[in-house]
């Protein structure tokens, strides 16, 4: 109080009040740390050396106190509720109940001191205190793509785009991922790609428009849910419609990059006007006004409802049906079962799309895909809503376990087992994308229910009891209490 009074009789309050406030308060992050203890005075001209005396090194500098103000106790440690538990449980941690969340598991472990970031151990807490099953070394399979850097369009009300692809997710050799937002009527400049394109609508509407190797034109509007897909060089555009579009792009190569797609600008400028006006039949001047830089994505002139008056065909006709590239997902229900809901798309309905097949999961509080494994192909996966976890299994006996939130993608290479389970009090949904011509897994329950029973017993130790209980129908979701601590 008495300071504050001393700031206003200078006048100078106002200054202070003004300062402007650090976006977040690391409150874990304060005292002497590394040797230094913050905050330093401030200086207004040089002063020191920037290295220092021999005298200081080992042998010859006198000996450090061992304890100081600099300890690495930790006082009032806080444990979550299962933290005590037997590590080989892995039940799952909500660090978000604890204010400093702490990296021990079933006695195992040891307190941080810091320097740390306390939300990203709350988002993973499975990294941070990992379950005793967890072994050896696996590459990462996570990554948000909050942390992707995102590319803006030109212009207000235009749009973004922020992909994933092995730059920041290595071990996603075969598949990459873009979320791409493109404001009320604004375009993604009319392009192709040497990868092949498969797309879900997230929110709002897209018109899309595509011709083929014959000159057979294509035309439709999706909606969220629904799906498209271009195989690789099939030019095409993208426009939003009145409300905007977000949507999730799908490549078939690890190291696709938007940054590397072929633009109609950049077509037209990298080869010369006298070219160009032979191959479209005009006038050089015709071609004054074409841009001198890519578009990428930008706002247009809004679509028209009626779509027909957009349909442009030749002599080679329009494509619909099973050589038509949309397949409106968002009409198709789900398979509902005890625990969540599952439909699949895949080449069997929608024949355009002949290498990618993906599941849309639904999975209820507790509950869990069940463990599985893919034999055609590596697993993408992105999550939509809600918070959960996976365990991936590779040969042959290393283990890790990672946490996921809506906007993560993860990826399972072929043959690796895992599961997905619902760690959160919501729905989780996620998708799985197949470079397959059919979606299909192996179900290690069913497995072990179709296996001759001693053969089982003799490699697992299990009961007849546990035995007759396994399904020997592929059930795909495991219901489950939604308590996570409470076996």
């Amino acid at each position: 109080m008495y300071i504050q009074a001393a700031f206003l009789a200078a006048g100078l309050l106002p200054l202070i009040c003004a300062l402007p406030a650090p976006q977040m308060t690391y409150e874990e992050n304060t005292g002497p740390v590394g040797g230094v203890d913050a905050p330093f005075p401030t200086f207004t001209a040089a002063a020191g050396d920037l290295r220092g005396s021999t005298d200081l090194q080992g042998g010859i500098a006198s000996r450090p106190p061992v304890a100081g103000s600099d300890s690495a106790v930790v006082a009032d440690v806080e444990l979550v509720d299962g933290q005590e538990a037997d590590a080989d449980l892995g039940l799952y941690l909500d660090f978000h109940s604890a204010k400093r969340p702490q990296p021990i598991r079933g006695g195992f472990g040891e307190t941080d001191p810091g320097p740390r970031t306390v939300e990203y151990e709350k988002l993973n807490p499975d990294m941070f205190a990992p379950p005793g099953t967890d072994k050896g070394d696996l590459p990462n399979a996570m990554w948000p793509l909050g942390l992707s850097h995102n590319r803006a369009g030109i212009g207000r009300e235009s749009g973004w785009a922020r992909q994933q692809n092995a730059d920041v997710l290595p071990a996603a050799t075969a598949m990459a991922g873009v979320d791409m937002r493109l404001a009320p009527n604004a375009y993604r400049e009319l392009h192709w790609h040497t990868s092949a394109e498969w797309a879900l609508v997230l929110k709002g509407g897209v018109r899309v428009a595509a011709m083929n190797e014959d000159g057979a034109s294509f035309i439709d509007d999706v909606t969220a849910g629904d799906v498209w897909f271009f195989p690789a060089g099939i030019p095409h555009s993208l426009q939003a419609l009145e409300e905007g579009c977000e949507f999730l792009l799908v490549f078939n190569d690890g190291n696709f990059s938007e940054d590397d797609t072929f633009l109609a600008t950049e077509m037209m400028l990298r080869s010369p006007k006298e070219v160009w006006a032979k191959d479209l039949q005009v006038d050089v001047s015709a071609l004054d006004n074409i841009p001198q830089d890519q578009k990428y994505i930008f706002n247009g002139t809004p679509a028209p409802a009626n779509i027909s008056q957009q349909n442009m065909t030749g002599t080679a006709g329009s494509l619909f049906g099973p050589n038509s590239y949309t397949y409106h997902w968002s009409q198709q229900d789900f398979h509902n079962v005890t625990g969540g809901s599952v439909k699949i798309l895949d080449p069997l309905t929608f024949p355009m799309a002949s290498i990618f097949s993906a599941a849309l999961v639904v999975l209820e509080p507790g509950a869990m895909r069940e463990v599985h494994w893919h034999t055609r192909s590596d697993e993408w996966s992105y999550f939509l809503q809600g918070s959960a976890r996976i365990t991936v299994y590779k040969a042959p006996s290393a283990s890790r376990t990672f946490d996921f939130t809506a906007g993560d993608v993860g990826y399972i290479p072929l043959a690796q087992g895992h599961y997905v389970e619902n760690t959160g009090t919501d729905d989780v949904i996620f998708l799985e994308v197949l470079l397959a011509d059919r979606f299909s897994d192996i179900s290690a329950s069913q497995w072990l229910a179709l296996t001759p029973r001693q053969v089982v017993k003799d490699t697992l130790n299990l009961s007849d009891e546990v035995l007759d209980a396994l399904p020997r129908d592929k059930t795909l979701i495991k219901p489950g209490n939604v308590n996570m601590v409470e076996v």
